[in-house]
């Protein structure tokens, strides 16, 4: 089973800060809704984030959606080895059932999020949200080996990425720029580089499933060529 966490994703609601900004009120008049209930989007609201702290790196709801896309989509799912979970930096956990099936389209995932923010999960219960930390989730999900995708980390190539146990546990972070929100001090993880340059959140879910498939031998399973 490959646990995969997309962690300190820039996934939340506009924040009170800016809820009075002259574009964020338009936007939300727009929507019916009120400021605090739109899901933040830097492609929407750019002139508000200069206001706001991190404000570079904040309101990237479409790096979860690619990699849930890419996640949920992938054999490895389809074979019932995968479990998805994504932390966000307000320190939100969202659990995603292997059956869910997201909007193709951004906008419709963005009305979904923004559901799941007022609710607490999406209709059906397919998606839930609750208050987590990271290292609490970690330490909930108690897989035998974590590993922490840090350009800091030990140099590994992508064959030599997973142990030997069949659990395991990998954090890749949802942001677009910077580095880790959460302070993971203290707990067993592996900080692990696997690339010298910044590669973008959704390549780097889509070889780690590879990977992981390529280790179980899924394709020649699936092929019955084993």
């Amino acid at each position: 089973m490959l646990h995969l966490v997309l962690a300190d994703c820039e996934l939340e609601r506009v924040p009170p800060e800016i809820a009075d900004h002259r574009v964020v009120r338009w936007w939300a008049r727009k929507r019916g809704r009120r400021p605090t209930e739109l899901l933040l989007d830097s492609s929407l609201f750019h002139p508000a984030l200069r206001k706001l702290e991190d404000g570079y790196r904040r309101g990237r709801p479409d790096i979860v959606h690619r990699c849930l896309l890419l996640s949920l989509d992938s054999p490895l799912n389809r074979e019932g080895l995968l479990r998805v979970y994504v932390h966000t930096r307000n320190d939100e956990v969202i659990e995603v059932d292997p059956e869910t099936r997201l909007p193709r389209s951004f906008h419709r995932f963005a009305g979904l999020m923004e559901e799941l923010f007022l609710r607490g999960e999406t209709e059906g219960g397919r998606m839930r949200m609750r208050k987590e930390k990271l290292g609490e989730l970690l330490r909930r999900i108690g897989a035998p080996r974590t590993l922490v995708l840090d350009p800091r980390g030990e140099r590994r190539l992508w064959r030599e990425l997973y142990p030997p146990e069949d659990e395991v546990c990998t954090v890749v972070g949802g942001f677009a720029e910077g580095g880790y929100l959460s302070d993971l001090t203290g707990l067993p993880v592996e900080r692990v580089c696997l690339d010298p340059e910044p590669l973008p959140s959704s390549t780097v879910v889509a070889r780690l499933i590879f990977s992981y498939e390529e280790k179980k031998g899924i394709q020649e399973r699936r092929l019955g060529r084993r």
